[in-house]
């Protein structure tokens, strides 16, 4: 996980497009500037960012279902639920399932846990659209290939 650069998502474990759903793996870091101020002496990862990261988990789930054609951009948070704190160093397992799909909406549901215990749940929904650059749409490839996402061609240039 590099928070600063947004990247929450270290490794997809599993995937399963039949049934929608993906299951990820973060290492939160030791250090980061975010715990310089959240909170001084009493680090701990916001919840906006885990949040993000279950929506990051999602949005792969989401790439891999139509082949990288679209992507999607978080737009709504439903709900969401930050049941105990998230301290440096922590791992996450991120599991998240689709809800909808249709005419570039798409909703899913995703949880973090800590070992056995649920850290966080939320709802969220995602505007899909074209990429808007075909070099956005290779660096997304690229990292999904990094973190082990599926990439199947599809579209214009393929994947």
């Amino acid at each position: 996980m590099k928070l600063e650069y947004f990247q929450m998502v270290d490794r997809v474990e599993a995937i399963d497009l039949e049934r929608q759903t993906i299951r990820c793996r973060a290492q939160v870091p030791e250090r980061s500037t975010v715990f310089e101020g959240h909170f001084p002496g009493y680090p701990v990862m916001p919840g906006t960012l885990l949040v993000e990261t279950v929506a990051q988990c999602g949005g792969f789930l989401l790439m891999a279902l139509d082949g990288y054609r679209r992507m999607p951009v978080l737009t709504q948070v439903v709900k969401a639920r930050i049941r105990e704190a998230v301290e440096p160093g922590a791992t996450l397992r991120i599991d998240a399932e689709v809800q909808q799909v249709s005419s570039g909406i798409a909703a899913i549901e995703g949880r973090i846990s800590l070992e056995d215990r649920r850290a966080a749940e939320c709802e969220i929904r995602y505007r899909t659209m074209p990429f808007p650059e075909p070099a956005l749409r290779d660096l997304v490839i690229a990292r999904a290939r990094e973190i082990g996402a599926p990439v199947t061609a599809a579209g214009p240039g393929g994947a």
